[in-house]
């Protein structure tokens, strides 16, 4: 909005001083050399079209016998090379410079051939349309220097940040690969001596070894989202079923349903519903104590609706403090524009319901 005052104070400026230059002009001449000024107010938005503006009124003017100030198309000349249009501008001004003369050859002051090319050749020298352009292109060039050293700014930044990101990739695989591997052997080989000497395995050592299993999965795929490795794609809706399929081998009567659909959601979106549909799952299991979870999936045609619902022990009038897996789950969904609600049900177990918006930007 500054910027656009500025224009017309810059056009409105022009003009007056056009007008009180114009001496001696008729009506006519006047409202030729205002209009001329108060042109300049578009030359960032159409500079050609402004260029065009200045030019046939400076030739109005001055087929109204007087002299003409060029100063609006000099700024209109300046404009269409700051804006890059090279060869209009070097056309326009060299036919400016052809039909000057023969403007003032029609004016009522009794000129000669010889005349008129002289006066123009006053009133308009070549040394000022050769400053106007030339100002314009060196300002042209700094703003094409300072874009450039900008996008090269970013460059360095997304460098910088692709090695922080093998830097995190390397400090997880060696502080947490070794300890998570040894974890799942020792317990995939402490069920196997168990069931081999014929002993009932306890709970809580499955429990361990499942975990270690799924750890090592999720590691793997943050190691290899990290390295933006493209072998192995991330999780995604495709997914899902397998989700509630081990959910189901734990005992737990889980159900899925999938509502339309959608061919192109972008991979953020997919990713989150996944972990979404995980961390709900996850916590049932761990924390709600539930028979029942039934996860819905709604495609939308702007957006991506996931709800997962169980008939645990929440109950409304006594909500439980969200943990770590809610807010990381909060915070994924909030990142791409959506919303989460997860809140105890009024008839008793809990609810989380995320909308994701699908639309491209």
């Amino acid at each position: 909005m500054s910027r656009r005052w500025l224009d017309w104070a810059i056009a409105a400026g022009v003009a007056a001083s056009l007008v009180v230059a114009g001496h001696p002009a008729t009506g006519p001449g006047y409202v030729l050399l205002a209009a001329s000024g108060l042109a300049l107010a578009a030359r960032r938005t159409a500079p050609i079209a402004v260029l065009a503006a200045t030019g046939l009124l400076a030739l109005g003017y001055q087929a109204t016998g007087a002299d003409v100030p060029v100063i609006a198309f000099l700024f209109a000349v300046y404009s269409t090379m700051r804006a890059g249009h090279r060869v209009v501008t070097l056309a326009g001004s060299v036919l400016m410079l052809a039909t000057l003369p023969l403007a003032a050859l029609v004016s009522p002051r009794d000129l000669t051939t010889y005349e008129a090319f002289a006066q123009t050749r006053d009133v308009l020298q070549i040394a000022w349309l050769i400053a106007a352009a030339a100002a314009g292109e060196a300002l042209r060039q700094a703003e094409r220097r300072a874009d450039e050293a900008e996008r090269t700014r970013e460059e360095t930044a997304r460098r910088r940040a692709d090695e922080e990101r093998l830097h995190i990739a390397r400090e997880l695989h060696d502080s947490l690969t070794h300890q998570i591997s040894v974890i799942k052997l020792q317990a995939e080989v402490a069920v196997h001596l168990a069931r081999k000497r014929g002993e009932d395995v306890p709970e809580s050592l499955l429990v361990i070894r499942d975990a270690g299993r799924e750890a090592a999965r999720e590691l793997r795929a943050t190691l290899e989202a990290l390295r933006d490795d493209d072998k192995t794609p991330p999780h995604g809706l495709k997914d899902v079923p397998d989700l509630v399929e081990r959910a189901r081998s734990t005992g737990l009567d889980a159900r899925l349903t999938i509502e339309g659909s959608h061919d192109d959601v972008p991979a953020a979106v997919e990713r989150t519903a996944y972990r979404i549909v995980q961390e709900s799952l996850t916590n049932i299991d761990r924390h709600a104590a539930a028979a029942t979870a039934r996860i819905h999936i709604d495609y939308r045609p702007d957006s991506l609706v996931i709800n997962v619902d169980d008939d645990g022990k929440a109950l409304p009038r006594n909500p439980e403090q969200p943990g770590v897996g809610l807010l990381g789950m909060r915070e994924r969904v909030t990142a791409l524009g959506g919303h989460l609600r997860a809140e105890p049900r009024t008839e008793g177990g809990f609810s989380v319901r995320a909308e994701l918006p699908v639309a491209q930007p």
